[in-house]
C-alpha cells in the first residue's frame, strides 16, 4: 500500500483526504479487486460512550455521483451495527466488512448511519462522564444519503485494499448551546491498515482522570491519538512509516513531547518501558475562551523552539452559541528526543515557550491563525474569531 496523502476528513465538510492503495491478497476476477474496511477511534473528551449505528459504507468512482445514480458499491452491515467508538482505542479495530470492486480509482465515500427514531431513539447517542446520562446524538440533515467525503483509492486487479476509518470522537461531538442537545459532525481520518505504530506507557495515576491524551503528530496535525488504558499502556496504530512527534496532554499536567519518533514498516515502536512511564509534573493553568461562527474548528497549537509545532487541544465550537473554552497549562512543555530502548527519554523544559499558544480556526476551507499573549496561571485570554 502507498499512502499519497493522509489528512483529516470532516465528513460534514471540513477537510478531504487523498489516499491510494495497492498490494495484499483478495479474490475476484482478473479485472476486480477487494476493498476491506474497519473502524477505529481517537479519544473523546467528557463522554463515557459515543455510540453510532452503522448501516453501510458506499463507494463510487465519481466524486459527483448522487445517491440515486448507478455504479455504487457497498459494504452493508445487516443488521445495522451499533458501535461505541470509545471501545475502539489503543489499536482496537471494528471490522466492517469487505466488497469486491471493479479495478479503478474510487473518489467518493458515504458512511450511512441509522437515524434516531421513535422505535430506536438512541441509535446514535452519547453517555456523559459527568452524570452518566445517555442522550441522543443528532446526525446532520440529509443523513439518509450518507455522510459524504471525497477520497482517492486505487483498487488494483486481484489485490486487497485494506483501509481504516478513524473517528475523532472529541472533535466529532458538538454541544448545542444550553439546549442539552449533542450534534454529530464526524471528523475521520482514512488510512491504510498499517501494522506499524507506536506503544508506550503513561503513569496510571494520570490516566485515572479520563482526559489524558497521547497523539502522534506531523507539522502540528494529529495523525493518530488515543487514551491510555487503566494501566497506563497506550498503542497508536495503524500509523504509516515515518517520523512523528509524540505529544501527551492531561488536565493540570505539564505537556510532554517526544520528537523524531521513528516508525518503521510492519513494526511497533516502543518509546518507553512500563517502569519509566510518562509522568510530567503538575502545572498551573489559565483559560483561553471566545466565540467563533458556528461550525468553526478551533485548535490550540504550541510552537517549540526547535521549530516543531504541536496541537494541545481542538474541537468544534458550540453548535448554537459558537463559544469555545480551553483550560491550558502554563508550565514550559517538557521535550525529549526519541531514543531506542533500552535508552531512556531525557526531558528538558522548553522555557522560551512557557504559556505561549496560537489559535488556528478553520471554517469552510478558510483558516485563520492568531498568536495569543503569554498565558499565566489563573488568567483568562478572550479571543473572538471572525472570518471576513
Amino acid at each position: 500500500m502507498k499512502l499519497l496523502q493522509n489528512m483529516k476528513l470532516a465528513l460534514g465538510g471540513l477537510l478531504v483526504a487523498g489516499l491510494a492503495a495497492c498490494g495484499g491478497g483478495g479474490g475476484g476476477s482478473a479485472d476486480s479487486g477487494t476493498l476491506r474496511l474497519a473502524l477505529t477511534d481517537a479519544p473523546a473528551c467528557g463522554y463515557d460512550a459515543v455510540n453510532v449505528t452503522i448501516e453501510k459504507v458506499r463507494v463510487h468512482q465519481s466524486s459527483s455521483a448522487s445517491d440515486a445514480d448507478g455504479g455504487w458499491s457497498e459494504v452493508v452491515l445487516n443488521p445495522a451495527r451499533r458501535v461505541n467508538l470509545l471501545d475502539l482505542q489503543n489499536g482496537v479495530l471494528e471490522e466492517l466488512g469487505e466488497t469486491p470492486l471493479p479495478a479503478g480509482k474510487y473518489t467518493q465515500l458515504r458512511l450511512v448511519l441509522a437515524g434516531n427514531t421513535g422505535a430506536n431513539p438512541l441509535a446514535n447517542s452519547v453517555v456523559l462522564t459527568s452524570d452518566k446520562s445517555e442522550l441522543a446524538l443528532k446526525t446532520p440533515s440529509g443523513q439518509q444519503s450518507g455522510l459524504k467525503t471525497n477520497i482517492n483509492i486505487d483498487i488494483a486487479a486481484n489485490q486487497l485494499a485494506d483501509f481504516v476509518l478513524d473517528f475523532d470522537a472529541c472533535k466529532s461531538v458538538v454541544l448545542a448551546g444550553g439546549s442539552g442537545q449533542y450534534l454529530l459532525k464526524p471528523v475521520v481520518t482514512v488510512i491504510p491498515n498499517y501494522v506499524s505504530g507506536v506503544a508506550g506507557f503513561v503513569d496510571a495515576a494520570i490516566v485515572a482522570n479520563g482526559y489524558t491524551n497521547v497523539s502522534l503528530q506531523q507539522a502540528g496535525l494529529v495523525i493518530k491519538a488515543t487514551t491510555p488504558d487503566s494501566t497506563g499502556k497506550f498503542l497508536l496504530r495503524p500509523v504509516a512509516p515515518g517520523s512523528y512527534t509524540l505529544v501527551m496532554t492531561a488536565p493540570g499536567r505539564t505537556t510532554a513531547v517526544v520528537t523524531n519518533v521513528a516508525v518503521v514498516a510492519d513494526t511497533v515502536t516502543t518509546v518507553n518501558a512500563s517502569g519509566t512511564p510518562l509522568n510530567p509534573p503538575v502545572s498551573g493553568s489559565g483559560t483561553v475562551t471566545g466565540t467563533a461562527p458556528v461550525d468553526t474548528l478551533v485548535r490550540v497549537l504550541q510552537p517549540l523552539t526547535n521549530g516543531t509545532t504541536v496541537e494541545v487541544a481542538g474541537r468544534f465550537v458550540d453548535g448554537i452559541t459558537g463559544s469555545y473554552t480551553y483550560p491550558l497549562v502554563v508550565n514550559a512543555p517538557l521535550v525529549a528526543p526519541y531514543v531506542t530502548l533500552p535508552g531512556a527519554l531525557v526531558f528538558a523544559p522548553d522555557a522560551a515557550v512557557a504559556g505561549k499558544y496560537t489559535l488556528s480556526a478553520s471554517l469552510n476551507g478558510a483558516v485563520k491563525t492568531m498568536v495569543l499573549a503569554t498565558l499565566t496561571s489563573g488568567a483568562t485570554i478572550t479571543t473572538p474569531i471572525t472570518f471576513p
